[in-house]
């Protein structure tokens, strides 16, 4: 058994190495790793061995396509840094930050979407090297590896980058002609700055402080700011007559690992109570938001905030880690997650319900007249969301909720979701 075994795997080996000999150019031997017809070993090998000349620039060129490809296929920088820095090797997320700013070159500033702009700037994209032709020879030295080294990262960079799905494209990539590069006058309206400003600075305060009286109350106090902000901001649009141009949108925001699955599931319970729905993307590390704009900034600001307090708290009341205590700090911290989750989940909606009848009974809350008018018009928006991700995602599936194994994390992470309670009102 054992020499029919190893006959088969010099036979594969042959016809391997014929196959590299029989693709011509380096292009053709970089497309042929990248799409498994090589395998990835004798790939690397091949191209080590061929003149540098040849190499470095069509692997470069390879890259930069790549990049040029999944930007028109909707992946924005944020998006493709994060899944790669997921999945790749480490140093892959350099070289990707790299070549976004190598695509980004391409076009003049004026005519990229200010989005796509703030996420490559976000990131650090800028051209450091001399020239596209000596780019690896200067990433070797700057990373002070060898040259086999880097052509290992770059190839294996261009196979996780073949991997990746298209995607909706919610940002007007580079190259977008400079009538469609900002939002249409149709889109949403957005939280006004000063409002966002406002938001920032008391969810700055409550991740700061080491009280939980203080952090719930500005915790709060920003809850309710957003909250009354997207009330009177529909009614308005409706009152105007815009209902019909302004329409819903979605964002995608990461969910890292580890414990993504309860992270998810505290990013659908703020989008929840602020009217978004989320549909979560384990493989690609996001999930989608839809929902509009003011209320997707209100989701995206309250959800990262809370990610950090439910950390913070976790950090305080988990047990002590250690080899022996490994399992145990992880099924807590999946329990405390859990908890955490559910519990600002109930907070939310009966904050938000609050909300919602105090707007439409007394329209001394409100600067808008007549806030009886709220219920139809969020009704109408409500379905103008669903309409938008079931048309987006027509076929999705329930996630599995996750498993409570820890008593101890589950009451811990319950009691952090109301030390960061949001307003009764």
């Amino acid at each position: 058994m054992s020499a029919a075994t190893g006959s088969g795997t010099a036979a594969h080996a042959r016809i391997e190495i014929r196959s590299l000999v029989l693709v011509t150019s380096v292009r053709e031997r970089i497309r042929a790793v990248v799409t498994g017809a090589v395998g990835y070993e004798p790939g690397l090998d091949a191209l080590t061995v061929a003149p540098a000349a040849e190499v470095d620039p069509a692997l470069v060129a390879a890259v930069h396509e790549a990049v040029a490809r999944l930007s028109g296929k909707g992946w924005q920088p944020a998006e493709l840094h994060r899944v790669v820095a997921r999945r790749g090797q480490p140093q892959q997320d350099e070289l990707l930050t790299d070549a976004i700013a190598a695509h980004l070159r391409r076009f003049p500033r004026a005519t990229v979407d200010q989005r796509w702009l703030a996420q490559a700037d976000a990131l650090g994209a800028r051209v450091w090297w001399n020239d596209d032709a000596t780019y690896l020879d200067e990433v070797a030295r700057r990373w002070r590896i060898d040259r086999v080294a880097v052509l290992d990262v770059v190839l294996s960079l261009l196979t996780t980058l073949a991997e990746l799905p298209p995607v909706e494209v919610l940002v007007p990539p580079p190259g977008t002609p400079v009538a469609a590069a900002s939002r249409p006058a149709g889109g949403s309206s957005r939280v006004d700055t000063r409002l966002l400003d406002r938001v920032r600075a008391l969810l700055a305060k409550a991740e700061s402080t080491t009280f939980p009286a203080e952090a719930e109350a500005y915790t709060a106090k920003a809850q309710e700011l957003v909250t009354r902000h997207s009330l009177d901001e529909a009614l308005l649009i409706a009152r105007g007559g815009e209902t019909a141009t302004v329409v819903p949108f979605a964002r995608r925001i990461g969910v890292d690992h580890p414990y993504e699955g309860e992270k998810a599931s505290l990013l659908d319970a703020v989008a929840r109570a602020n009217r978004c729905h989320t549909v979560w993307s384990p493989e690609l590390a996001f999930s989608t938001v839809f929902g509009f704009d003011a209320d997707i900034d209100a989701v995206d600001l309250l959800y990262t905030s809370l990610l950090v307090q439910a950390h913070r708290a976790m950090a305080r009341t988990e047990p002590p880690g250690g080899k022996a205590g490994r399992a145990r700090l992880k099924t807590f911290r999946q329990s405390f997650l859990v908890a955490f989750s559910v519990r600002i989940g109930e907070r939310l909606a009966t904050a938000a319900q609050a909300a919602l009848e105090e707007a439409t009974s007394d329209s001394s809350t409100s600067t808008v007249t007549d806030p009886a008018d709220l219920l139809p018009v969020l009704a109408s928006r409500d379905e103008q969301v669903r309409e938008t991700m079931n048309r987006i995602f027509p076929r999705t599936v329930r996630a599995r909720g996750s498993r409570v194994d820890s008593r101890e994390g589950w009451e811990s992470g319950r009691d952090a979701a109301d030390r960061a309670a949001l307003p009764d009102s």
